[in-house]
């Protein structure tokens, strides 16, 4: 039996477990499982993230990669041209300023607040974290609202993987062509239409003549899509599971909203969503005993280096004063997620406000069915109730 088989139910719900046998036993483990090396400790994997030349991206950077990614996104491509994609993207977002985020986000989280508080029982994801990342994106996009479920239950999907199969199977790659087609017609229809929106933005962005192709604004819209729908609503999910979890640290977040800052970096660090991504080496590397050959896939377990006793003391201890400086949440070196600041505004302005409003609340199920991901970690739900048990 695999230490750590990442297609298990086992690791969706707890991957430290595992995380911890690799750090101390096997830093740098071939994973039969997922035919590509994992590298688990601090150091390995910061180092990896900061040499592209080494650790390439160009092969996609999920560890079940989508077809038509590759290449394609800020994720999946090295300098020169990630250098292009970053700036142009960034000169698109430059038009959307962060403070414009707050009005919009405070009226769908109180929009929200008044239904779940209007039944007792809600259930977080359904009813709060997705209605305002999905929400805000969408309206950020410029995309139509009525297709806002439909939209969340395809990247949900696109990002899953099988069990048994070990990967994607066609239902899931289904589902990202769909989520491909779908904003391939809405960057069509800006180029007829434009509008004050990031889709638009994307399309009209220009640095010295230079300017996204239609593939590219298609693929880093869907990044932007997939990362809003299912890495900050589920990392939004996370930390007030782990606010739940860690009822202390709550009542004194409530008491003094300044911590809540530093909670979300250290829920970041202890239980980010964003857990483990690709590279491929193009050159042979030896470390820790083993020759990982060139070609070969290499995963990197973000959710385990922010474990690592090595960087942060006590790791498996949820700290709200700890100020993880160089944490991995938002991944590290030239892939360092473009959405990071927004993430943090997001999740700072809709969680407070959640705890403005209910200071206490409880889960009313115990047994967490945990979305089958070979990147991500997050809850396919978290049925609660307000107030104390």
């Amino acid at each position: 039996m695999e230490p750590f088989d990442l297609y298990s139910p086992e690791i969706d719900a707890d991957p430290f477990t595992g995380y911890a046998r690799l750090r101390e036993a096997h830093p740098c483990y071939w994973s039969q499982s997922a035919g590509a090396w994992i590298l688990s400790r601090f150091e390995d994997v910061s180092r990896a993230t900061q040499d592209w030349e080494t650790y390439s991206s160009t092969g996609g950077n999920l560890v079940d990669e989508l077809p038509g990614r590759a290449g394609a996104t800020l994720g999946t491509t090295d300098p020169p041209r990630h250098d292009r994609l970053r700036a142009l993207s960034m000169a698109a977002f430059s038009r959307k300023s962060m403070a414009q985020l707050t009005e919009p986000a405070l009226e769908i989280a109180d929009r929200s607040l008044e239904a779940i508080l209007a039944r007792g029982a809600f259930e977080f994801v359904e009813d709060y974290s997705s209605q305002i990342t999905v929400g805000l994106l969408f309206r950020t996009m410029g995309l139509p609202i009525r297709d806002h479920n439909d939209i969340r239950r395809k990247v949900i999907l696109a990002v899953s993987t099988d069990k048994a199969a070990k990967g994607r199977t066609q239902e899931h790659i289904d589902a990202f062509k769909y989520l491909a087609d779908f904003l391939e017609a809405e960057v069509a229809e800006r180029r007829k239409r434009p509008t004050d929106d990031l889709i638009t933005h994307l399309a009209e962005a220009e640095i010295e003549g230079d300017r996204l192709s239609e593939r590219e604004i298609v693929m880093t819209t869907a990044t932007f899509v997939m990362a809003g729908v299912e890495s900050l609503s589920s990392f939004m999910s996370v930390f007030a599971l782990n606010l739940h979890d860690y009822p202390d640290a709550r009542r004194r977040i409530v008491a003094d909203f300044s911590l809540l800052a530093p909670a979300i970096e250290e829920s970041l660090r202890f239980n980010t969503s964003a857990q483990r991504f690709k590279r491929t080496l193009t050159r042979d590397v030896d470390l820790h005993g083993q020759t990982m050959r060139k070609g070969d896939k290499v995963i990197l377990a973000y959710g385990s280096a922010n474990r690592d006793w090595r960087k942060f003391p006590n790791p498996d201890v949820y700290d709200i004063e700890r100020r993880p400086q160089g944490h991995l949440g938002f991944g590290g070196g030239k892939h360092f997620c473009l959405g990071s600041q927004m993430a943090r505004i997001v999740t700072e302005l809709s969680t407070r406000r959640f705890l403005e409003r209910i200071p206490e609340y409880h889960l009313t199920s115990r047994e967490l069915v945990w979305n089958s991901s070979s990147n991500f970690r997050s809850p396919a739900a978290l049925p609660m109730a307000v107030g104390k048990i």
